[in-house]
């Protein structure tokens, strides 16, 4: 019985968030999209990534050229790749801020680990392209006072 329950914890490692992300893993949150439509930038509004909490970003599109993207369509989309389940809310872009920045409002993320946020950009203009964003969540580490 205790073979038994030692490789049942064993076998749920790998759904506790304890994965290593790949070595080489590209963590740029400013890139070109994937046909070179647009160049995104993201960051979160918070300067740190709590657990479990609601967070908004803000999302930068410009040209290729440097120009503001406006009144662009976004739909965002991601999950955990070494986990296999998506996102645990339903983010969406609520504003247009003005200057090509738009506010995705709904992020949260659920554990720590590898992260991938999804952006499909759609304008008149350009058309649709995507950008693949990679975050990896970690445990906030405490100053030793």
């Amino acid at each position: 019985m205790r073979y038994s329950i030692i490789a049942m914890l064993i076998s749920a490692l790998p759904l506790t968030g304890c994965m290593r992300p790949p070595a080489t893993l590209d963590l740029s949150l400013d890139k070109p999209t994937t046909q070179d439509k647009y160049i995104v930038a993201i960051h979160p509004q918070a300067a740190d990534i709590v657990i479990n909490h609601l967070h908004a970003w803000e999302v930068r599109v410009t040209s290729p050229s440097g120009e503001p993207v406006l009144h662009a369509h976004i739909d965002v989309d991601g999950g955990m790749p070494q986990h296999g389940h998506g996102l645990p809310t339903k983010p969406r872009v609520t504003q247009e801020l003005g200057d090509g920045r738009y506010l995705l409002e709904g992020m949260k993320f659920s554990m720590t680990g590898w992260w991938v946020i999804k952006l499909r950009i759609e304008t008149d203009q350009n058309g649709t392209d995507a950008v693949t964003f990679n975050k990896v969540i970690e445990i906030p580490r405490r100053e030793k006072v």
